[in-house]
């Protein structure tokens, strides 16, 4: 086995290593609305279920030559987003939205993506996705390396709004079938990963 301290590695180096090995990752489209009211959308993949009590989630956003990237300045700007669940069918758009645009050009207009209002944020839901959670602003942190940052964004989910038929009719409590909402997981580089073999394991009782 080899060991490598990653204060060895460049970022570059760090990041391809880092997303080879914790795969398949989440991919949060995410929408958020400037100051001047342009719509912005943008994947991330540094993203994740933090708590159900209170219902909270998390979005690294990785900082460009230590500037902060749209989403995050929108999102600190006005406290409020949206997280679009990122499936099979919308996975070309959604990867089209990760060009680097200027904060004066939304994503969703040039890839003509279909938005909608959302039910309790003012910030637009797109259409594409059948599964969106609002949220709003809960915390922020910044961890600064060099030249370099990340500001991670941890948002309170304060509306769930999904397609029914995703749902198992069975159940009191709405839950997603994972075989029809097909969702699609980031790998390294320029590779995602669809759905394998689903299987249940028992927890143990002790």
């Amino acid at each position: 086995m080899k060991a490598v301290n990653p204060t060895e590695w460049s970022k570059a180096e760090n990041y391809k290593f880092m997303t080879s090995a914790v795969t398949p990752r989440p991919i949060a489209f995410v929408t958020s609305v400037s100051e001047e009211g342009v719509l912005n959308a943008a994947p991330f993949s540094y993203f994740n279920l933090v708590s159900a009590e209170p219902p909270i989630l998390m979005i690294a956003i990785g900082r460009k030559d230590g500037l902060q990237k749209d989403t995050a300045r929108n999102i600190l700007s006005n406290g409020e987003f949206v997280v679009h669940v990122t499936t099979e069918k919308n996975i070309k758009k959604v990867n089209k939205t990760s060009a680097s645009l200027g904060p004066d050009e939304s994503e969703v207009r040039r890839y003509k993506l279909k938005p909608e209002p959302s039910r309790v944020v003012n910030v637009p839901s797109l259409k594409e996705s059948p599964v969106r959670l609002e949220c709003v602003l809960e915390k922020h942190v910044v961890f600064e390396e060099g030249t370099s940052g990340t500001d991670v964004i941890f948002g309170r989910i304060v509306q769930y709004v999904f397609d029914e038929e995703l749902t198992d009719a069975t159940e009191n409590t709405p839950v997603l079938k994972a075989k029809k909402l097909k969702s699609v997981g980031r790998l390294a580089g320029t590779r995602y990963s669809k759905q394998g073999k689903i299987f249940s394991l028992k927890r143990p009782k002790v």
